[in-house]
């Protein structure tokens, strides 16, 4: 039970001892404003037609009542609002509760199934930032889903044809003479990338022969002899050439080893990986299921179409008049394969918000055919990171690569902590180590701090830093808990696992406090599908506790109660802290 449900309770008793029955939803709890003192505060102003008094006489009468509990401490009043400061073996008994649960903040699984389906690259260039913002926000979306008792399949569904993945192939046909990840030194993913903005380039120089001929230039991006060739062979493709298919299985066999290093470096993994190849003629049959329903229609050259102009929006395309799908055909199909398959209660998309329309148009036409289950498809609509120098351009090859980007930040790290005296007991093994966790940390809180819905702008110098809300100054305070620990450990002093009734200060009672909201911010971050909930809350409380180590000794307190309480509270915010972290994807040192 949770410290407002407790109050509910005891509030609920108390006013219908006073003034008769009450309904639970007229016990409005909230947490005390910080310029009050108290720990909840109950508004009365809902009991005054029960009550027939001033909020003034109401909060009173109800606040001499409640101090009759030993577990409530005191109670003030301010105008209709009823402030209630608990006892400090309350708040004793609240940390006790926390160290006995080794689920803390976790909740029994609950039969629910969950399908997150994050990442979703293409085979034609590398991950970039954006696509890291993107397998984070999944990758930790998943993990707070998981904590909350769900059942989780983190997905991947990998583009890997089209014409942009033939314009890779057909540049490394013409300009490759051969070349590979082998015989070049580079990642698979690096070297494809390579080749889609060469295929850019040479695509940009026949546009601008063409138009010096006289050409317009929409007619010159069609008959651009290159852009031919790359749509002939998508069709060759589709015709499963063998010369094209085999050298299209290569060239994504080099993307898909660059893509499982950088996946690993980043510390994200996926349950199931679906291919677009295999995918994308799913969704035929739901075609012809809806013209047999009179939901699609057909047009005079063979196309199918979907008209929402009376939803407020316009006809959409399902298949082209030659047959062949379109994206929405193939997420038609993988949604109706997914939920019967996986017997899914919930299907997640960590997609950015250039596709909200997209998203919103599958839910509708899913729903016109009548699916019910599309009502339980929610796209998780992101906003775009931004670098200081402005957006990012993959064609023109001016993006920020994963790789690349999580490299410097790992150095960084190295650089900042050794000139901070951070590594000077670290051995080069643990020194590599520190320097990984703190470099990757920095990047993934700095992006996962930040509301999904918002576009951010990400600057590196800034994510790694030992003060203020970043990741190492989150794990810095980790490490020095777990100094202390073991310092108190090597006098052979040790955390209690049951604390006896002990005087408490208001920074003591106030950390025991923040560690109790921790399972309800653990289920609001589910609910709103935000890790920044998470994050924001790990900061506060490992803010808290560095202000309380600077005043408060620990190692130096003679009063061996006291000393036992501090390290035992110490010790419970590491957990917490920890814990948090992990559910971002975050690993925390043990030493710094």
């Amino acid at each position: 039970m949770s410290i407002e449900q407790f109050l509910q309770e005891k509030t609920a008793g108390v006013v219908g001892s006073l003034y008769g029955p009450v309904s639970a939803e007229l016990i409005q709890i909230q947490k005390t404003r910080k310029d009050f003192e108290g720990d909840l505060t109950v508004v009365v102003f809902p009991l005054l037609k029960q009550s027939h008094k001033s909020p003034e006489a109401t909060a009173n009468e109800i606040g001499e009542a409640l101090t009759a509990f030993e577990e409530i401490r005191s109670y003030n009043v301010i105008k209709g609002f009823l402030n209630i400061s608990f006892s400090g073996q309350f708040w004793i008994e609240r940390l006790n509760e926390i160290l006995n649960d080794k689920a803390y903040g976790r909740k029994s699984p609950n039969g629910h199934t969950i399908m997150v389906e994050y990442s979703s690259p293409n085979t034609n260039k590398p991950l970039h930032l954006g696509h890291i913002r993107n397998n984070l926000l999944g990758y930790s979306v998943a993990r707070i889903l998981e904590a909350n008792g769900n059942r989780v399949i983190k997905a991947n569904l990998v583009n890997d044809r089209g014409i942009h993945i033939c314009k890779s192939m057909l540049a490394w046909l013409k300009f490759g003479n051969g070349e590979t990840p082998a015989s070049s030194g580079k990642k698979g993913d690096h070297l494809v990338g390579d080749y889609y903005v060469a295929f850019d380039k040479a695509y940009k120089a026949e546009i601008k022969k063409l138009v010096a001929e006289g050409m317009d230039e929409e007619q010159a991006k069609h008959e651009a002899p290159i852009m031919k060739e790359a749509q002939e062979m998508l069709r060759k493709w589709e015709a499963k050439d063998p010369e094209v298919y085999k050298l299209w299985q290569t060239m994504n066999g080099w993307v898909y080893e660059g893509f499982d290093t950088t996946y690993r470096a980043m510390g994200v993994s996926f349950d199931k990986i679906y291919y677009e190849s295999n995918t994308y003629l799913l969704g035929k049959s739901l075609v012809d299921e809806g013209l047999s329903k009179g939901v699609f229609f057909r047009k005079e050259d063979g196309s199918v179409w979907c008209d929402l102009t009376g939803d407020g929006l316009d006809q959409k395309l399902l298949l082209r008049g030659d047959g062949t799908s379109v994206y929405m055909t193939q997420d038609l199909g993988t949604a109706y394969t997914r939920f019967k398959e996986e017997h899914l209660d919930e299907m997640i998309y960590v997609v950015g918000n250039e596709q909200n329309y997209h998203f919103q148009v599958l839910k509708l036409i899913l729903k016109k055919l009548g699916y019910n289950w599309a009502d339980a498809i929610t796209h998780l609509s992101y906003g775009m990171v931004e670098l200081p120098e402005g957006k990012m351009k993959s064609r023109e090859g001016t993006v920020v690569d994963a790789d690349d980007l999580i490299d410097e930040m790992v150095r960084t790290a190295h650089d900042m902590s050794q000139e901070l005296g951070k590594l000077d007991d670290a051995t080069p093994e643990e020194a590599a180590a520190i320097s990984h966790m703190v470099g990757l940390g920095a990047l993934k809180y700095f992006i996962l701090k930040v509301d999904p819905r918002k576009t951010m702008l990400f600057d590196p110098r800034e994510s790694i830093d030992f003060n203020g809300n970043t990741g190492p100054f989150i794990q810095y305070t980790h490490a020095r808990i777990r100094s202390v620990l073991r310092k108190a450990a090597e006098k052979g002093i040790e955390p209690g696992k049951q604390l006896p009734a002990t005087e408490l200060s208001a920074d003591e009672v106030r950390l025991i406090k923040l560690q109790t909201d921790y399972p309800t911010i653990v289920a609001q971050a589910a609910e709103n599908f935000s890790p920044a909930l998470i994050a924001n809350y790990v900061y506060e409380l490992s803010k808290e506790y560095n202000s309380y180590y600077h005043d408060y000794p620990i190692l130096r307190e003679t009063d061996a109660a006291k000393q036992t309480m501090r390290l035992t509270l110490s010790e419970s915010v590491a957990r917490i802290i920890a814990e948090g972290m992990s559910l971002l994807g975050i690993g925390v040192p043990q030493r710094m």
